[in-house]
């Protein structure tokens, strides 16, 4: 398994597209930490551009890449390994790329300039991102075998979880204004993966108090440690369920 995790990871690196998307990243942190004259606002600053740059690389790179080495998935399959085996070791191939890209990208100036709670709390939370999206990425993939479809699914969940989903809560906040909707406002913001992350990293850097009674609900729920175990829980579920899912597809694929 480790051999065919090397040979993914070598194939993967080969397309460059890692390495640009790692000075992405890095041009992106040391930028934001030198116009910024606080830590915790160049990491408010940074999370905005983790929240939507990691998670659309994360899965329409995944995506690709599943779709451009069908034929080398194929020549695996035959061989006398197991499907699991494949699949594992080409989502671990995938997970380490993409989130050694994030740690050496952002993670080397937010060592530098933020190295406390608040710049460990970035870092996990684009670690989670990437491997969250990547696992969605191998779902997608794996569910039709049309390349333009597979994209434009993937996007699709990208758009929805960026943007739409929080369009939604926010037309439902106007539609029930009038009532006491606190509550299963911050239960349908923790569904989200992105959501999640985001109140998460408010509470760090105590920006919820700006958000009011919302933000007090928010601070109830997960501003304690057992919040935070239950944001962990939540995040990984989001991590393992697509991948599960991929994994059952792939065992039974004709490929």
């Amino acid at each position: 398994m480790n051999k065919l995790i090397g040979l993914v990871i070598k194939d993967i690196l080969k397309s460059k597209v890692i390495i640009i998307y790692t000075l992405f990243l890095a041009a992106f942190g040391w930028s934001v930490f030198s116009l910024e004259s606080s830590s915790a606002k160049g990491a408010l600053s940074l999370l905005n551009i983790i929240l939507l740059s990691v998670p659309l690389v994360s899965i329409i790179f995944g995506n690709i890449y599943i779709y451009n080495s069908r034929e080398f998935i194929e020549l695996l399959v035959s061989q006398p390994i197991k499907r699991s085996t494949i699949w594992n070791s080409i989502f671990i191939a995938l997970l380490i790329a993409v989130n050694l890209a994030f740690l050496i990208g952002i993670g080397i100036p937010v060592m530098i300039f933020s190295s406390n709670l608040i710049g460990l709390s970035v870092l996990l939370t684009g670690l989670f991102i990437g491997s969250i999206f990547t696992a969605l990425a191998l779902m997608g993939s794996i569910i039709t075998k049309d390349k333009a479809r597979g994209i434009g699914l993937s996007i699709m969940i990208w758009l929805f979880l960026t943007l739409i989903y929080d369009g939604l809560l926010l037309f439902l906040m106007f539609q029930f204004a009038d009532y006491p909707i606190e509550k299963p406002m911050a239960l349908f913001s923790s569904l989200n993966p992105i959501d999640l992350a985001r109140i998460q990293m408010l509470l760090q850097i105590d920006e919820s108090a700006l958000m009011g009674y919302t933000g007090a609900i928010f601070k109830k729920f997960f501003g304690n440690f057992y919040g935070y175990i239950i944001t962990i829980v939540l995040l990984m579920l989001w991590v393992i369920i697509p991948y599960w899912i991929s994994l059952i597809k792939f065992k039974k694929k004709d490929l």
